[in-house]
């Protein structure tokens, strides 16, 4: 079972986005990304890959640690990935979609027949109208291959389920010109081929809830484009963020194919 007449999308949306950029879930960000993929469903296809399950989590408890800080995020994601599908399902539901989970580790790239598996059971989804919600399966992810705020996660996933477009929503307006940041006037690059002169340009930051930054963001975009997939990073805090990007009626960037 193959890909439907529809443009597949691949909605990667960041902690940062799905929060507002407070310390916990926006139900109304949820609700305006419900919106927007209710009002395109009969053209695009959605698969979502969603941060966020940490934050959750967070909101309901304080966890005592007496492990590495990396079993305790892992404990935390896994109260907090419920309640996320749960907000998830709430907020789209109402608009008559109907959502699914997903949580995939690296590992699961690696071995041919998981890669099968996850493609089919996937495309059986979106055949019967069901939006794939993937998340990275915290609870058994290590530190050494947890994916840079799902950043990662979203362009293997792109590139496995051979979507036509990887949108990554986070709190910029793309990415902006070096000399623009150090001037304290944010410029967006509009539209670029070359990963490696956009890495030039991008300043290490790390978000305030995510574990990537703009370098995860663009290395996402660099194996996206491998595989012949346009990535566009654009601001997820504005309202119609996606609506917006499709009518070209937002400041965003485009990382075209070479």
């Amino acid at each position: 079972m193959g890909k439907s007449d529809k443009k597949r999308i691949l909605l990667k949306i960041g902690s940062n986005v799905l929060t507002k950029e407070t310390n916990q879930i926006s139900r109304g960000k949820l609700e305006d990304i419900a919106r927007q993929i209710a009002s395109l469903k009969d053209t695009y296809e959605f698969v979502i890959v969603s941060s966020g399950a940490i934050a959750v989590a967070k909101q309901f408890v304080e966890l005592e640690s007496n492990g590495k800080p990396i079993n305790v995020k892992q404990a935390l994601a896994s109260i907090g990935q419920p309640h996320l599908m749960r907000i998830f399902h709430e907020n789209f539901w109402e608009l008559g979609l109907l959502t699914s989970q997903c949580l995939l580790s690296y590992s699961d790239f690696e071995k041919k027949q998981s890669r099968t598996n996850i493609k089919n059971t996937i495309n059986v989804l979106l055949t019967n109208n069901y939006i794939p919600i993937i998340n990275e399966n915290d609870t058994v992810a290590t530190d050494e291959i947890k994916f840079g705020d799902n950043d990662k996660l979203s362009a293997l996933a792109a590139v496995l389920l051979d979507v036509d477009l990887l949108l990554i929503a986070t709190n910029t307006n793309g990415v902006y010109t070096k000399e623009s940041i150090d001037a304290k006037c944010a410029k967006t690059i509009k539209e670029a081929s070359d990963v490696k002169v956009l890495k030039k340009q991008i300043q290490n930051s790390i978000s305030l809830h995510g574990t990537g930054g703009m370098t995860t963001k663009i290395d996402a975009a660099e194996i996206a484009q491998q595989a012949k997939i346009e990535t566009w990073i654009l601001n997820g805090l504005n309202d119609n963020f996606i609506v917006d990007a499709i009518d070209n009626a937002s400041e965003f960037t485009k990382i075209i194919l070479k």
